[in-house]
């Protein structure tokens, strides 16, 4: 009786173990590089930088004022403008003369930034006593400011000091000599109430400024869709200028 041969099919239905070792190694090689890719990815991220944005530092405060010609101005009224904010008086002489100036300067340029986003100044008086909203109209009118898009507000004494003090940790006082201080502050505020920048005790430049409103107004614009992601993961790495 004839055995029939086996060998030829044993040899290939049974793949040698090297063979088995190197597609083994093959699919695991494949595993690490997709398993890398995302790491790969996030360091190129954090080291290119490729987006860059305004930290969310915290919810700017609410408040209810009065504005140069006795209209009631909430937060709520400038929600959806980018906001950017002082603290001065209409009479503070140099004590408060550069922030004014500042202002000022940021007023110009605004007329020659293209967006459809509104852009706001607001300054709020740390002496609501004298500054009254008459006052401040006069002050608007003698400076040549633009009351439809920079906003003088004041109001009660104790409401600014809340506002000021603990919503916008300015802090401001009489001295000694009954004359009042106010420490330099500008602040820029999001669309949706996010206090996004605070300049403190030292003001910034106009150019430093314009960079991070144009840094705001970039982000505002782009956030959308899949692009969204590429923001949030620059908040997420830190990505600030």
């Amino acid at each position: 009786m004839t055995m029939p041969c086996l060998g030829g099919n044993l040899a290939t239905v049974h793949a040698h173990p090297i063979e088995r070792s190197s597609v083994f190694f093959q699919k695991s090689k494949l595993l690490y590089v997709l398993l890398a890719l995302p790491l790969v990815a996030i360091l190129l991220f954090v080291t290119m930088r490729p987006v860059l944005v305004l930290p969310r530092i915290r919810l700017a405060p609410g408040y209810l004022l009065i504005n140069q010609n006795g209209d009631r101005v909430s937060h709520e009224n400038l929600r959806g403008h980018i906001v950017i904010y002082n603290m001065a008086f209409t009479h503070c002489g140099e004590e408060c003369a550069d922030s004014w100036a500042l202002m000022a300067g940021i007023q110009e340029q605004l007329s020659r930034i293209p967006t459809e986003i509104p852009i706001d100044l607001v300054t709020i008086s740390v002496d609501p006593e004298r500054d009254t909203p008459e006052a401040l109209r006069d002050f608007a009118r003698a400076q040549g400011i633009d009351t439809t898009r920079w906003h003088l507000l004041t109001g009660d004494a104790d409401h600014v000091k809340m506002v000021v003090g603990a919503g916008m940790d300015t802090y401001y006082a009489a001295d000694a000599s009954r004359t009042l201080k106010v420490e330099p502050s500008i602040l820029i505020v999001d669309g949706v109430g996010i206090l996004r920048r605070h300049y403190r005790l030292t003001l910034p430049t106009q150019a430093e400024v314009l960079r991070d409103l144009d840094l705001l107004l970039t982000e505002a614009i782009n956030s959308t869709g899949i692009t969204r992601y590429a923001y949030e993961a620059a908040h997420l790495f830190v990505c600030y200028p």
